[in-house]
């Protein structure tokens, strides 16, 4: 089947851009002929608040990778639908509704020639604007089918269009790092990723046990002087490491080696790797039951569950896993991505 895949690729950062890239790997590998058709100028800055680009690739890039998609352009993106007119499949990778337009844009331009398919990362937005949901009304109604990460994004979608939903579990996608490496642990709690008001970071900073250490590690979009703010008012500031700023894959193993538990503390959650990854490097997680979260974690055996937004609650499972830290551990199993890669592509192109 020759496949085109349009979405963000490097030097675009993050977990988008790394699925992109793996996805068009495992496509290529299935035998598929596959392009990437990625952005040279994907979004304005100001909707972007954070770092949108980095210099070193995180992971083996893509080599049918073509730059071409500007959001200054908005003539480039019909011009984009005439060239993928000649692929059996056109996949677009759904981050944001800020892509909506430009996707509208190639699906004009496809006209009927193509099946279309929006794999959603999320169907809606965590933290949602008045204009997010008739923008992805607008797409999955132009689309054949919809691909999600969980059944409650998947119904989040039947409720905005009539095109056959599908779902597939989130499968794996940082580069690979040579997994489990020794013991690990000892260091006190983590938490890394963008930090949002949706992920719970001050439901933490709120719930942390007396003596426990906590590494945040991550990008602040915004709320930075208030998470120091509360650090200094809960007077835990000596127990908090803050590293503000983009967090490179590389340095990701490492970090969770060392921690004793891998935190998410979400009010709301989609799909995410984060745990999975967490268990590549034999880390136990204490997680919200939000999202995926409660089909990954095994509660009492690899990690803890604890409701969102709920700072007592946290604070005693995170205080459940650190009375047996080497035993959560232990029973940490590393996860096998390839049969989860294998449903994925097998519901993607179906």
């Amino acid at each position: 089947m020759r496949i085109a895949l349009v979405g963000p690729a490097f030097p675009y950062k993050g977990g988008g851009a790394r699925h992109t890239t793996e996805l068009a790997h495992r496509l290529a590998a299935a035998g598929h002929e596959v392009v990437l058709e990625s952005w040279k100028a994907q979004y304005p800055g100001f909707l972007y608040p954070g770092q949108q680009t980095i210099d070193v690739p995180e992971g083996e890039l893509f080599p049918a990778t073509y730059r071409r998609l500007s959001w200054r352009r908005p003539d480039g993106w019909y011009r984009a639908g005439r060239r993928l007119r000649a692929y059996d499949l056109v996949v677009f990778a759904v981050l944001s509704s800020v892509q909506v337009p430009a996707y509208l844009g190639i699906l004009r331009g496809l006209g009927s020639r193509a099946k279309a398919v929006a794999l959603c990362h999320n169907v809606l937005p965590h933290e949602p604007k008045p204009y997010d949901g008739p923008l992805m009304r607008a797409l999955l109604r132009r689309v054949g089918t919809v691909l999600t990460h969980t059944p409650e994004q998947g119904a989040l979608a039947e409720s905005l269009t009539d095109a056959e939903v599908r779902v597939a579990e989130l499968p794996m996608h940082l580069p690979a790092s040579g997994g489990q490496e020794g013991r690990g642990g000892g260091g006190g709690l983590l938490f890394f990723g963008i930090v949002r008001p949706y992920k719970g970071l001050d439901v933490l900073l709120r719930a942390l046990p007396e003596g426990v250490r906590l590494t945040v590690a991550g990008e602040f979009w915004a709320g930075l002087d208030e998470t120091r703010e509360l650090i200094a008012s809960l007077g835990i500031g000596d127990r908090v490491d803050l590293r503000p700023g983009y967090l490179p894959a590389e340095e990701i193993p490492g970090l969770l080696r060392a921690a004793d538990a891998l935190v998410l503390p979400y009010r709301s959650a989609t799909a995410s790797q984060n745990v999975l990854m967490a268990f590549e490097h034999g880390t136990p997680v204490v997680a919200t039951r939000v999202g995926g979260f409660p089909a990954q974690v095994r509660d009492g055996i690899d990690g803890v569950l604890a409701d969102p937004d709920d700072p007592v609650g946290l604070r005693a499972a995170i205080e459940k896993l650190l009375a047996d830290p080497d035993g959560f551990r232990a029973r940490v199993e590393r996860p096998d991505p390839e049969p989860v890669w294998a449903a994925y592509l097998a519901a993607l192109t179906a």
